[in-house]
């Protein structure tokens, strides 16, 4: 989950910044975060494109890490995703279509009723993660700072 708190950092949007990391046989097949088509202008830079108050400037972090190994040809099936947020109702139907079969997820956000009746539908695991914040800032400090 730090892995994708990390991404989540690289995030170009201001709404919510969310980072995803795709785990195959415990090793990281890909990343994403949240941001706007390569080549594009970032919300960060000119202002989210909000349309029925939805920003629609933005990939989600999820369908970035799953293009991502549609781009290089990894195969996704069997795979686990930790997601900063619960994923949106779109990202969830991509997330079983892509043959997910766990999601751990660190906060609550919008957490839609059909995306969890899919989700058991197609006996997907789910598991919110907690993370200390105190954990978090002593290996910021530890690590990195005197």
């Amino acid at each position: 989950m730090l892995q994708a708190i990390l991404l989540s950092l690289r995030s170009t949007c201001e709404r919510l910044s969310v980072g995803a990391i795709l785990v195959r046989d415990r090793r990281i097949i890909a990343g994403g975060y949240n941001g706007s088509v390569s080549g594009d202008v970032h919300c960060i830079d000119e202002g989210c494109y909000l349309v029925d108050g939805h920003c629609v400037r933005t990939i989600h972090a999820e369908m970035n890490a799953v293009l991502q190994c549609a781009k290089f040809g990894i195969a996704t099936a069997k795979s686990e995703i930790y997601v900063t947020d619960f994923p949106c109702l779109q990202c969830t139907k991509m997330l079983l279509q892509a043959g997910i079969k766990k999601i751990y997820y660190l906060r609550n956000y919008h957490n839609d009723v059909y995306a969890m009746k899919l989700l058991k539908l197609k006996n997907v695991e789910i598991e919110q993660v907690k993370v200390d914040k105190e954990y978090l800032n002593s290996i910021a400090a530890d690590t990195y700072f005197d």
